[in-house]
């Protein structure tokens, strides 16, 4: 017997020991998964016309221009601090703990990546994802998708949300009006980052 009164008490019953055990475990489990989230803003970025270009162009020399963009792109985000998340194809989804700084490297990647004779374009949206060792999911990161898949040629799109935190940073936008995000509910305004 142990001492002290919160432990079960053993009466010869082992499948109930073991069904309070595992109930325990799973309760720490589910509280612990909550502590895999974490607050931050997603930049989106894409190749505007890159199908074309890539066609235009040809297998080989597209793909050393697309090392040039990743190069490119990898080097804005070190710069201000952003974490690379992954790459498909031409696109990045990287993260960043503050959003004047996603929205700055998003800007500086815009205008980097002009020397290449590309153009992009980023989406930007602050919220809370779930950390899943090196990747994230969760409503944020499709909201971030969505900000970024409307943006046009060499233009960053932000979410209400990001304008609204970055507030006194300097940060210019332009209205750029309430969208529908596919999937996602409600309508959603989205800005214009102008200067």
């Amino acid at each position: 017997m142990l001492p002290g009164d919160e432990h079960i008490h053993y009466d010869g019953d082992s499948e109930r020991v073991i069904v309070e055990i595992e109930a325990f475990a799973s309760a720490i489990r589910e509280e612990e998964s909550a502590f895999d989230r974490s607050l931050a803003t997603v930049l989106f970025t894409d190749i505007v016309g890159s199908t074309e270009r890539a066609s235009s162009m040809g297998d080989r020399a597209y793909r050393e221009l697309l090392e040039r963009h990743h190069a490119t792109v990898r080097a804005m985000l070190a710069r201000y601090r952003g974490r690379e998340i992954s790459t498909a194809g031409d696109g990045f989804l990287a993260t960043f703990d503050g959003p004047a700084r996603a929205i700055r490297c998003a800007s500086a990647i815009v205008d980097a990546v002009q020397t290449l004779g590309l153009e992009i374009r980023a989406g930007l949206h602050t919220g809370e994802v779930e950390l899943l060792g090196d990747d994230i999911r969760g409503i944020a990161v499709h909201i971030g998708a969505r900000v970024g898949a409307l943006a046009g040629p060499s233009e960053v799109l932000v979410s209400q949300t990001v304008k609204d935190l970055v507030a006194g940073s300097g940060l210019v936008f332009e209205d750029a009006g309430e969208h529908e995000l596919k999937g996602v509910r409600d309508r959603w305004h989205l800005y214009r980052v102008v200067g």
